[in-house]
């Protein structure tokens, strides 16, 4: 941005309320200004019938995974049941498929997806690294910098997570479908990921963080070395007891469950998060709430798998933080993410508002759930500035039509809990990174230029 810009809805999100007369101030450097920072000579942008909230964090993506949308929605031929690891065979078939230029048009498709719908930071669990035999590209990260353009060409905010990837699992052969992933040593993974900050430093948008797959897929002693690594200070994210295979797995290998043995190693603490946590006693619950951890739940890809319930209430009163991931793009929509996880804890508690923080607030329920698809999620990605919008945060926002039929009738102080459970995805209209506009009046720039290099691809996948 050139000169400070004044957005003008009729209602602005801050401070936990809906403010009717208020105004957003962004500074050239793309952080919310103070009100008395502001001259005459801003230039203003009205938003008329528009609320204005802060951007939606998305914790944990996959995004090549955008590819198998709607084609995994079957029992396959010879088999009595479908499962995660019969969707997983699914998965590897479009991740063996992928050069550079297809993970870059995979990723921009779901990027777009994600801005249109209010999305504007992404957290990338990206495990596909090599060529399809396994032979690393001249740049090890050469992948990676594919869904960090695609990812800035839509005009989102990034956090690679960078993958380490080690073996198919503990006493478990070789799998020739994981060559992509896997790295031949926990040194190459550490020096690789510490490459990859320094090639990402020019954009502010743009930040690195670890991510050990899962303890199937990582063993103790790369663990190990990753807890020590001069590099710790970035954010971990790892799988964990997503599956009770993989816990099965881990008792045998460890002796341990997976939160108990990344409680050892000295993994846990407020810069860890992990992802689905849906399998965990009361005694790892407690571990992950006294870290100060976070869990990422991605209620649409853990219902889609049949994986099971995130124990957030239970997270909750222990101390950890919840985010909210899209993960497998079954479907883009973090506020759906938001309203499935206190829908799936309502079936197993059978009571409502499971997740309410108390005191009896119209709203209170949805600013938790708003803050878990924000500013939690901003800090499971270590960007501190980033899901608020209070002066100085980096001014990262999105817009509902308050005239869209699914909110209709909806009043300030009942409008939050409107939008997080019941709006339509269409009522987000603007959507800004750093104050800059990536989506205009419910348009994407790229969205049809992109729509159709990704059809081109299916077809090449599919036919």
């Amino acid at each position: 941005m050139s000169e400070i810009t004044v957005y003008q809805p009729d209602l602005l999100y801050v401070g936990g309320r809906f403010l009717e007369g208020r105004t957003l101030a962004v500074g050239v450097d793309g952080r919310v200004l103070d009100a008395a920072e502001v001259s005459p000579e801003a230039r203003v942008v009205r938003l008329p019938g528009r609320a204005l909230l802060p951007g939606l964090v998305n914790g944990h993506s996959h995004a090549f995974q955008r590819l198998i949308r709607g084609r995994t929605e079957y029992v396959a031929s010879g088999r009595e049941a479908d499962d995660f690891w019969s969707w997983r065979e699914a998965m590897y078939r479009a991740a063996e498929a992928l050069g550079p230029d297809d993970v870059y048009v995979a990723s921009r498709q779901v990027f777009v997806e994600m801005a249109l719908a209010g999305i504007t930071t992404v957290g990338e669990f990206h495990y596909l690294h090599h060529q399809a035999d396994g032979t690393p590209y001249g740049n090890r990260n050469a992948l990676a910098h594919s869904v960090i353009r695609a990812a800035r060409d839509a005009g989102l905010r990034i956090c690679l997570l960078r993958v380490g990837y080690a073996r198919a699992g503990f006493q478990v052969a070789a799998n020739p479908r994981q060559r992509r992933f896997i790295d031949p040593d926990v040194e190459t993974y550490l020096a690789t990921t510490e490459s990859l900050v320094r090639e990402v430093r020019g954009d502010a948008a743009v930040s690195v963080g670890m991510a050990p797959h899962s303890v199937r897929a990582v063993p103790r002693e790369w663990l190990s070395d990753l807890a020590r690594a001069p590099s710790r200070g970035l954010p971990v994210h790892m799988h964990v007891a997503e599956q009770p295979k993989e816990i099965e797995a881990c008792l045998a290998e460890h002796g341990r469950r997976p939160v108990e043995l990344l409680s050892d190693l000295g993994l846990l603490g407020p810069g860890f998060t992990a992802v689905h946590g849906v399998h965990l006693t009361e005694e790892e619950v407690g571990m992950l709430g006294r870290a100060r951890a976070t869990v990422c739940a991605c209620p649409s890809t853990e219902r889609n798998l049949g994986d099971g319930i995130v124990p957030a209430d239970a997270l909750v009163k222990a101390g950890a933080r919840i985010s909210l991931g899209s993960d497998s793009q079954a479907t883009v929509d973090l506020l759906e993410e938001a309203r499935q996880l206190e829908g799936h804890l309502r079936l197993a508690r059978l009571r409502r508002a499971v997740l309410d923080p108390g005191g009896g607030a119209v709203d209170g329920l949805a600013a938790r759930l708003l803050a878990m698809a924000t500013v939690d999620g901003a800090r499971s990605l270590g960007l501190g500035a980033v899901g608020t919008l209070e002066t100085g945060a980096l001014a990262d926002f999105f817009t509902v039509d308050l005239g869209h039929p699914s909110l209709v009738g909806a009043s300030p102080a009942s409008l939050l809990s409107s939008v997080v459970f019941g709006a339509d995805k269409a009522v987000v209209r603007e959507v800004a990174v750093a104050g800059r506009l990536v989506v205009k009046e419910g348009h994407h720039p790229l969205a049809e230029q992109s729509g159709r290099a990704f059809q081109a691809l299916s077809r090449t996948l599919y036919s």
